[in-house]
């Protein structure tokens, strides 16, 4: 719709370019401070870059002036649906709006590009399209292979295999790798001879093969003419580019929901399976392991709220588990009854929990089993939520009537989420979403009628941020104030070696900024890298060079202004004392802080050893201006947001968040060292800590213990952790 629009000058270069990237390219230290502290910098950014349009020059006083009106707009459940402020309603038409929308609520951002799509193109483009295999067929002929890309749970070869079977047709398949290409040759050269249908699974594991299929179809004159060559392939940078073109491409995505996923969990299972057992609990059983096997994979589309790594449970998990189940029942004590000791660690270490690489996970995927596997299951009035309870039905036509009857629409709490994770998971799929047209944009230079050359926008920033970049270090100045804190103590050898690190991207960005502004003026040659670098600035983006050495942020402003933050932290540190509370997120290793706060402490103490001293922590009620001396021991923290729940300020308790509240900012928190080898208190929550929303082993830093009124299970179920950077 974008494209069709620019062409007929509907929509002009620069909205589209706006409409893709937002502010990222700002740097926050370069615009005027955001007016409100309920606003997210984000949002302050895409405002600034948007008010560049003519149209939209105004709105940032607009803003300022009539901020109740805005954020009562915001704070509505679908602000695209209810009258924009400020007069815009009826001043934008349906792409203006969706300008707007995108800068104000990126959540809304798909809702409103529906409303742009069936304005531009019309409702057909809006319709979800049932795959037809039938129909595809009719279009394809003996020398137009089918190629399906492949995405989680929606192989499509069991349907391709019963479509031949219809239609009395032979049908052979090979599962593609190492090794099977002669295999895969010998069964083309029979198919092509004898009009058979050929499906090659997984090729991309053999890409050299894919063109040698190519040039066969194109080579052979005599091809039969009820020949049909099937193809999956995952996804691959280097898929020959020429299959693709001479192909019919399709893929099967896989229904989302509960009600769609218990749908396909029961379609293989018979009425012999439901009547296996003459047990009570079997078909509630049953039920409860399809319901887990739902829930675990649906969890999987809120990013790191839902799983820290994306698992890839699949049928296999379910058949296993319910055969386990089955073996247990047969083997039972009638007297003792089921051990739920043993259905819990079955299905949350073995059969599910074997694919769980993650501690944090394991906790979740237990958590889920031991709060629905226990006496609680049998007794009636059970329900895994409000609205989906257990069914009592005898018949597999019964149960396919009773799934059918769910709701169509699932709720986060299902999962154990709180209702804020729908806005994450759809900023997430908008920006998904965004990020690939951006991707996929020639990436040549474009000038004349569009405004500035690449080239020339690039130049700018580069000019602009080597302005700003700081001075280097200098590594006599740099001992000597050393020397003046203190010499060789633990938190001065973990401030050297922060600064080393820095100085080595100081060094990299002033050299690659120095060289990029050289050849955009011809002095130098453009190098490979170089290119790379002008395409990824030109796209807001960190270049992979730097990336490589720093830390990862979503936008290059984000990871510029974070640069001059970072900088300024070590800079204060190193020449004008320790600071009295620490930015914990400008550290490149803030485990090793932690590590020299507990050496700190250990040697005040006489007696104490490393090994059995531990961090606790105190949620204080300051915020970091509130904050005049340094402590005893230990150190004050700041800088961190919680995500997943809210905190009680006054008795410094986990509570549910507020709605369209994503991330909270945490009041100072005091981290101090104690020496003990007991265990911790089974009613705290312990809160993973987190560089970045990406939630993986290597943004791990360690944990906090929270106190809440409700148990620890609610909050492992709900995802909540510290971040410290939201960006």
């Amino acid at each position: 719709a974008l494209k069709i629009d620019l062409n007929a000058g509907h929509v002009t270069y620069q909205e589209f370019l706006i409409f893709l990237k937002g502010g990222a390219s700002l740097d926050l230290n370069s615009v005027k401070p955001k007016p409100f502290r309920w606003m997210l910098d984000v949002i302050w950014l895409n405002l600034v870059e948007l008010s560049k349009l003519e149209l939209f020059s105004s709105l940032l006083d607009k803003v300022v002036a009539t901020e109740k009106e805005w954020k009562y707009w915001c704070d509505t459940e679908s602000p695209e649906e209810e009258d924009i402020p400020c007069g815009y309603q009826n001043g934008l038409d349906v792409f203006r709006k969706l300008l707007l929308i995108r800068s104000w609520c990126p959540d809304r951002t798909l809702s409103q590009a529906r409303k742009y799509i069936f304005d531009s193109l019309g409702a057909d483009f809006l319709e979800n399209t049932v795959l037809d295999l039938e129909a595809m067929l009719e279009e394809a002929d003996n020398k137009v292979p089918l190629i399906c890309l492949l995405s989680t749970g929606s192989d499509p070869s069991s349907q391709i295999e019963t479509m031949a079977r219809l239609r009395c047709q032979e049908y052979r398949q090979l599962a593609m790798g190492q090794g099977q290409e002669d295999s895969a040759r010998k069964m083309i050269t029979e198919a092509i001879l004898n009009g058979h249908w050929l499906m090659l699974q997984n090729c991309h594991l053999c890409l050299e093969f894919c063109d040698e299929i190519m040039q066969t179809l194109i080579d052979t004159e005599d091809i039969h003419p009820l020949f049909r060559l099937w193809v999956t392939t995952e996804v691959h940078q280097s898929f020959p580019i020429g299959l693709l073109q001479m192909a019919l491409k399709y893929t099967n995505e896989p229904p989302q929901g509960i009600r769609a996923s218990l749908k396909r969990s029961y379609a293989d299972i018979t009425q012999d399976t439901l009547d296996y057992s003459n047990h009570a609990s079997w078909p509630t059983l049953l039920y409860a392991v399809a319901f887990l096997h739902t829930v675990v994979q649906e969890r999987r589309k809120f990013g790191p709220l839902g799983w820290n790594i994306p698992y890839e449970f699949n049928r296999a998990d379910f058949t296993a588990s319910t055969q386990f189940i089955m073996n247990h029942l047969d083997d039972l004590d009638p007297k003792r009854g089921i051990s739920w000791q043993t259905v819990c660690f079955m299905l949350g270490e073995v059969q599910y929990g074997g694919r769980v690489t993650d501690d944090f996970d394991k906790r979740l995927l237990n958590t889920f089993t031991n709060v629905w596997f226990s006496e609680n299951l049998t007794n009636p009035g059970f329900k895994f939520y409000e609205g989906y309870p257990l069914p009592e039905c005898k018949t597999i036509e019964e149960y396919n009537d009773f799934i059918t009857n769910m709701p169509l629409q699932d709720i986060p709490e299902v999962f154990g989420l709180h209702s804020n994770a729908d806005i994450s998971y759809q900023i997430n799929t908008a920006k998904g979403i965004l990020d690939q047209i951006l991707n996929v944009q020639p990436k040549e230079s474009t000038g004349g009628k569009q405004g500035d050359t690449r080239e020339a926008v690039v130049g700018r920033i580069a000019e602009d941020m080597l302005r700003k970049l700081p001075r280097d270090y200098v590594p006599h100045e740099v001992k000597e104030a050393l020397v003046r804190l203190g010499g060789m103590l633990p938190m001065n050898i973990f401030l050297r070696q922060e600064i080393d690190r820095m100085q080595k991207i100081l060094t990299l960005v002033r050299r690659t900024l120095t060289d990029l502004k050289m050849a955009l003026e011809g002095t130098i040659v453009m190098s490979d890298d170089l290119k790379q670098t002008l395409d990824n600035m030109f796209d807001a983006r960190v270049p992979e060079n730097w990336k490589k050495i720093s830390w990862r942020s979503t936008t290059l402003g984000f990871w510029y202004t974070e640069l001059l933050e970072r900088d300024g932290q070590f800079k204060r540190w190193c020449f004008h004392g320790r600071p009295k509370v620490f930015w914990i997120t400008g550290f490149f290793n803030p485990q090793g802080f932690l590590t020299a706060m507990r050496q700190e402490v250990t040697r005040a103490h006489k007696g104490w050893a490393l090994d059995s001293v531990i961090c606790q922590n105190l949620v204080t009620r300051f915020s970091k201006e509130d904050i005049h001396d340094s402590p005893p021991e230990g150190v004050y923290v700041h800088g961190l947001f919680l995500e997943g729940a809210s905190l009680d300020r006054k008795t410094g308790k986990l509570v549910e968040s507020r709605p369209k509240v994503l991330y909270e900012q945490m009041p100072v928190i005091y981290i101090y060292a104690i020496n003990t080898t007991a265990g911790k208190d089974s009613k705290l929550y312990e809160c993973p800590i987190y560089r970045k929303p990406a939630r993986t082993e290597l943004n791990y830093i360690g944990s906090i213990d929270f106190e809440s009124d409700i148990g620890p299970r609610h909050w492992v179920m709900r995802g909540v952790a510290l971040l410290c950077d939201i960006k």
